[in-house]
């Protein structure tokens, strides 16, 4: 789905290319057919985590993130989970959807909370102040 929407998917962690290979031979690929279907970076000694913010100096770890990257290399939107909490893939492509809508209208559309493709959006600008309850209560409510 990812590469339906252009959307280029990369992953990275401390651990080596060899415990990579290792987790997804003896566990992803058993969860999804064909294992990784992105390539996995190795950050040994956490130099892109720690510009993210998500590297753990004392422990040496990176904490899950995820971040959405624009076509000019600014982060639109991310999201970090500590270990535990698992990521959901459908929010994600969601929300590549709704900044793509963003970004192709140049601003001239909004997505409220919950939007998804074919959906109503919002227009942004001064008469929207204060009547964002309106619009939602008449036609932007979802199931």
């Amino acid at each position: 789905m990812f590469q339906e929407l252009g959307v280029e998917v990369l992953s990275a962690s401390v651990d080596s290319v060899f415990v990579h290979k290792m987790w997804n031979d003896e566990e992803l690929s058993k969860m999804v057919a064909g294992g990784v279907p992105f390539p996995m970076l190795s950050d040994a000694g956490g130099k892109v985590g720690k510009v993210y913010g998500i590297y753990d100096e004392e422990a040496g770890v990176e904490t899950r993130g995820r971040f959405l990257i624009d076509p000019d290399g600014v982060i639109q939107g991310y999201e970090v989970l500590t270990p535990p909490v698992g990521r959901n893939v459908a929010e994600s492509i969601r929300q590549v959807q709704a900044f793509q809508l963003v970004r192709e209208s140049k601003g001239a559309q909004a997505t409220p909370s919950g939007w998804r493709p074919g959906k109503p959006t919002l227009k942004p600008g001064v008469d929207l102040v204060g009547k964002v309850w309106k619009e939602w209560q008449t036609k932007l409510a979802f199931d």
